[in-house]
This record gives C-alpha cells, structure tokens and sequence, in this order.
C-alpha cells in the first residue's frame, strides 16, 4: 500500500549483483504464472529479488503455483484463490526489535490486531512473543510511507508484513490503517479497486487484472469501489480513520 506517489522499481539485474540463476529461474516462473493467472504484465514488479503485483503483494512460487489450480469459482470487496486454513486458529503478529522503535508504528499494530479481534472471526490475532500460536507473521520496517505484505500459501497467511518508517510522521490512525490493510494481504484480500487503482491513487488508469483467479468478488459486498469506501482501496490518505467499513465487515464475515 502506497500514499499516491511514483513508484519506481528495477530488475534483480540492475541492483544486486549476486543474483543468482536459480532465483532468476523461479522468479520467472512466477511472472509466467501471474500472467496466466491473468495479471497484466505491467502491473507485475521485481524488486530485491522478489516479485509482486499491485505494487505491495509479494507473490511466492508456492503461491503463484496455486492461482493456477481449478478451483471451485464462487461469488463470494475481492479476495485471492488462496485463503488461510481453519486449522490457523491463532495468528501472531512478531514485530522485531526495530518496528518496535517507531512509537507510531507500534501503536498502530497493537490497533490493527484489536480491529481483527474485534470481528469474531475463525482466528485471532495476538502480539508476539507469545505462545500458542498456529500461525506467524513478521513485522518489519521498510523505507517510505507505506507497506507491502503477500498472499496465503499453503493453508499459512503471508509471513511478513514491511512497514515504512516514514509513517511514523502520520497519526496512529493511518498507521492502523496501513498496517490493518497489509494484514489483510496476508490473509487473502486483494485491492477493492484493484481493476482501477486511479481510484484511490489517482492518475491514470490502472488494471491489477482478474481472470477469475485471484481477485473474487466476496458475497454481499459492491464490486466497485470508491475513495475512502474500504480499508483495501490501494492507497491511503492522510485523513484515514484505520477503522472498518461496512464492507469490510461483511467481506470478513463472509469468508473468516
């Protein structure tokens, strides 16, 4: 998730010189998959090595694997073909010991985990380190303002959510919202305006793509989406709340 900038990105080749062939090899495969899946190719990023697709979701190769398996297409805001297990029935949200530095960020995950707990869902959210937890998510710091997670894979939410620490000069309640929207990454939502980012971000039109694989309309909630109308539009503003929408109740209802 960005705030409306540019974002500029290079290859694995033009930044780090000990790219190897075989990361090479399997991120490739990855874009090959992503654009069979259905995701236009200039909305597919490599950066540092890893792939992603609407600028702030990292996509594995398990998990670029699995858009491509037939699934049963349901019209269930927009989720991904992958979902998190019911087995996954506590997640824990580890931030490391420099997350934990930036006051503002902080506050704002302890926020974004009450916002989850709140809902009753089939999981609950606890801050690490704690004990008995079937899942586990990495907080981290990145550079900017914004942040960017990935998919479920295999059952498990994303693994890691890179928060910028330029958000520490934002209120508590951006950086709820942020961080509340790259945890919704890691358990399968996808942009609610991600046929048109130019919805929340402005400037020119731009297709994440759909294809009926990973971007499924979630039952009950609009398939168009509207500034401010949902905690997964693609960008934030300085004015956000971090709080719910309505349809992000009913699309965490609807699938949790």
């Amino acid at each position: 998730m960005f705030k409306k900038a540019a974002v500029l990105v290079a290859s694995c080749g033009a930044l780090l010189s000990g790219c190897g062939t075989d990361l090479e090899s399997e991120n490739q495969e990855i874009v090959s998959n992503l654009i069979e899946a259905g995701f236009p190719a200039d909305d597919i990023m490599e950066a540092d090595g890893q792939v992603y697709v609407g600028r702030d979701a990292h996509v594995t190769l398990e998990a670029s694997r699995e858009m491509l398996q037939t699934g049963k297409e349901t019209q269930e805001q927009y989720r991904t073909t992958n979902l998190v297990s019911s087995t996954k029935t506590k997640i824990c949200i580890n931030p490391t010991s420099t997350f934990n530095s930036y006051t503002r960020l902080s506050q704002g995950l302890d926020l974004a985990i009450q916002n989850y707990n709140q809902r009753g869902l089939s999981f609950t959210m606890a801050r690490g380190p704690t004990t008995g937890c079937s899942a586990n998510i990495t907080a981290t710091v990145t550079s900017g303002a914004g942040g960017s997670a990935g998919f479920p894979s295999g059952g498990n939410p994303y693994g890691t959510i890179n928060i910028g620490t330029s958000l520490n000069t934002y209120s508590v309640d951006v950086n709820e919202h942020v961080i509340t929207h790259e945890l919704g990454h890691c358990i399968g939502f996808r942009h609610s305006d991600y046929y048109n980012r130019a919805i929340s971000c402005g400037g020119a039109a731009s297709n994440e793509g759909t294809a009926g694989v990973g971007a499924i309309l979630i039952t009950g909630t609009p398939s168009t989406a509207t500034v401010g109308g949902s905690i997964m539009n693609s960008c934030f503003r300085s004015t956000e709340t971090g709080e719910w929408t309505s349809s992000d109740i009913t699309a965490l209802n609807a699938i949790y």
